[in-house]
């Protein structure tokens, strides 16, 4: 049975994650220190703040697309679904990935929205028809392989 990941673990593995994507942006910067001079980027330029939210997006969604997980995900035992229990495709992950924006645009409040949702899903699981499972350990030793 898939059980649906509480708010305190889907923060947790933000947290994980935001730790993780604050190193790639470091880096997505450093690569265009060559093109800049080594100069700063000027504050507010729209370009740059649009490739920043590019390899925000590139984060989330290729891993998302490939196993479902980022690595803070993966730390907390986190798993995206579809609203079958799937893996998700680039369609739905474009879709959760710009409705979960919105979710932070407005301070959180589409997280807080997994509080009173029957289905503990968030604004932008409900809406992108996807939901973040709970999926425990395993214990070794409990898959039996036929002889």
């Amino acid at each position: 049975m898939q059980t649906s990941c509480s708010l305190m673990r889907r923060f947790a593995a933000i947290f994980y994650d935001i730790l993780l994507l604050v190193a790639v942006l470091f880096l997505a910067t450093a690569i265009l220190l060559p093109i800049t001079g080594g100069k700063a980027i000027n504050n507010g330029n729209m370009l740059y703040f649009l490739y920043l939210l590019s390899c925000c997006y590139i984060y989330f969604s290729w891993q998302w697309t490939h196993g479902g997980q980022t690595l803070g995900m993966r730390s907390w035992k986190i798993r995206l679904v579809d609203k079958h229990g799937l893996s998700v495709n680039w369609v739905t992950v474009n879709k959760r990935f710009l409705l979960a924006s919105i979710s932070w645009l407005t301070g959180g409040a589409g997280f807080i929205w997994s509080v009173f949702d029957l289905e503990k899903l968030a604004f932008h699981d409900r809406y992108s028809h996807t939901k973040l499972i709970h999926e425990p350990s395993r214990k070794i030793g409990t898959d039996k392989s036929p002889d």
